[in-house]
């Protein structure tokens, strides 16, 4: 039995050994596979362009600068301002005065010797003079001043033909494009700063009645009328105002553009006075507050709260809830984008309107008018009378008041005056129009009285005197 189970043993152990040889010399080699579950990577589209600049692609500020900083002036103003009188003044009837001197910077815009600066360069001038970036100096006569725009031409007699600076489309130029800022800041002359137009039409008085150019090129005190050219030295604006807590450049500094500054110093040349032309509408920037408020999709544009009667806009056939979307192919986003074109037209120019009415679009061709509306001070507002007004009061002559002034409408009510009557008379001189009593009050002093004279409700002729 043990020879039995000993046999048992010795023959398991035997086989036992058989098959892991086989295992180990003679089965084929298998190879182990282990999956595994990739996942693709996020595509990012990427640019295979160089990013460094090509030679010729760089902004050649050394050419810009070249061409004009010689067409770039110093302005000077010599004011008189009066002193304080002393009692020995009083006795001997002296007017004690002294002369005060400003500076600024100009830009030659033609070979003949025009040169455009701010209106608050030349403000109250009693001596004007311009030197030249040869230190050639020259007396200079003022042409003409535009205060609303701050815009002022002068001219110099130079013998020889002048370096000059050509104008460039404002309207082209893009927010990030480099300008150059040329001045004479603090007296320092021929001063060339860089920097890019770092915004379009900005509205700094809140008005909406300005549109500047807004960069970051360092402009501070004198620069002032100076020149802010693009790469090519084209004039696109006239540096005008910095923002600042401080009264030097802390980042900002805005322009004139050169559209609105070329149609300013055309229309003096040509005129004597600048030509505006007017559209007609009244209303606001929507976003979305408004839009919700006023029950509309678009919340962009200009909603048309009323239309001025008689005036381009009601001819054309605007109306009130219509969205002002363009003009001229320009995008209107707040009030400045379009203050800021119409600053740069004419009475009887023509202008294409984009427009969103019931939410459809359309395309509206304006004829812009001369004003006939004007707001007087502490009247309020006027326009030109029609011939059934002045026959409904027996006049022939006047403007019409067409809304009181709100802090003076009480005073007006008692006195029997309301929106309605008619002006005859402003400072003892006929009016007929908007633009007349635009003329009185542009030549009335300061100090001087405020003398007006209308027919009231009841018919009657009354006179007014204000200081």
């Amino acid at each position: 039995m043990k020879k039995i189970l000993t046999l048992v043993l010795v023959s398991a152990l035997g086989g036992m050994l058989t098959l892991g040889a086989y295992k180990l010399f003679l089965e084929p080699e298998q190879n182990v596979v282990v999956a595994t579950n990739q996942t693709t990577p996020t595509f990012l589209p990427t640019s295979t362009a160089s990013s460094l600049y090509n030679v010729e692609d760089k902004a050649n500020f050394v050419l810009a600068a070249e061409n004009t900083v010689n067409a770039v002036v110093h302005v000077k103003n010599v004011s008189i301002s009066k002193g304080q009188m002393t009692l020995q003044d009083l006795f001997l009837g002296r007017n004690p005065q002294y002369k005060q001197l400003g500076t600024g910077s100009g830009v030659i815009i033609n070979a003949d010797g025009y040169i455009i600066t701010n209106n608050h360069v030349i403000k109250n001038a009693h001596e004007l003079s311009v030197t030249l970036n040869n230190n050639k100096t020259f007396e200079a006569e003022l042409i003409g001043a535009d205060p609303k725009t701050d815009i002022a031409l002068l001219k110099i007699d130079a013998v020889e033909d002048l370096p000059f600076v050509t104008f460039a489309d404002s309207d082209q130029a893009k927010i990030g494009e480099w300008v150059l800022a040329v001045g004479n800041p603090f007296n320092l002359t021929s001063t060339v700063t860089a920097g890019i137009i770092s915004a379009k039409s900005r509205d700094l008085s809140g008005n909406s009645s300005q549109s500047f150019i807004q960069t970051d090129a360092a402009v501070n005190p004198g620069n002032s009328g100076g020149a802010l050219v693009n790469t090519n030295g084209e004039l696109v604006g006239i540096n005008t105002a910095i923002s600042s807590q401080t009264g030097s450049f802390i980042g900002y500094s805005f322009a004139v553009p050169s559209n609105i500054a070329r149609k300013v110093v055309e229309d003096i040349m040509e005129y004597g006075n600048v030509q505006n032309g007017i559209l007609g509408i009244k209303g606001g920037p929507l976003n979305s507050r408004f839009s919700e408020e006023l029950g509309v999709d678009d919340t962009e544009g200009i909603y048309i709260d009323s239309v001025v009667e008689d005036s381009g806009a009601d001819l054309a056939g605007l109306k009130k809830g219509d969205i002002i979307k363009e003009i001229d192919q320009i995008k209107i986003s707040k009030f400045s984008d379009l203050t800021g074109h119409l600053s740069a037209k004419r009475p009887n120019d023509v202008v294409q309107l984009v427009i969103s009415r019931n939410g459809n679009l359309e395309n509206i061709p304006v004829t812009l008018l001369k004003n006939q509306t004007y707001t007087l001070p502490l009247v309020g507002e006027v326009k030109n009378a029609k011939p059934k007004d002045l026959k409904k009061f027996k006049v022939s002559n006047g403007v019409k008041i067409i809304s009181l002034d709100t802090n003076y409408a009480e005073y007006w009510k008692n006195n029997g005056v309301e929106a309605g009557n008619i002006i005859t008379a402003i400072n003892d001189v006929k009016v007929n129009s908007v633009e007349d009593v635009q003329n009185i009050l542009k030549n009335k002093s300061q100090s001087g009285y405020l003398r007006i004279e209308l027919i009231n409700s009841k018919g009657e002729k009354e006179r007014y005197n204000f200081r």
